[in-house]
């Protein structure tokens, strides 16, 4: 499901399971927090602010309309924004 406008073309997620488009900060983001990262380790790692990391996860958080960080891991697991298997060794 993709609109195209000349060379403006809105990308939805690849994985047709997925409701929810996210941006790849984002992804990265819900990914380093699956990881059981901090904020601040988050932003270390990205060579972004604490406060952006924030923004970041707030948006992501409201995009895929969850309150809490379980929350946000199931329904990243559920919608294919992460893999079933991700972080498990």
């Amino acid at each position: 499901m993709a609109r195209s406008r000349g060379n403006n073309a809105l990308q939805l997620d690849r994985n047709p399971k997925a409701e929810f488009s996210i941006t790849p900060r984002q992804r990265e983001i819900l990914k380093m927090v699956a990881l059981g990262h901090t904020n601040r380790e988050i932003g270390e790692s990205l060579a972004i602010s604490i406060r952006t990391v924030e923004v970041h996860r707030f948006n992501l958080m409201r995009r895929l309309n969850v309150r809490n960080v379980a929350q946000l891991l199931r329904q990243g697991l559920q919608q294919g924004l992460l893999p079933r298997n991700f972080g498990l060794k």
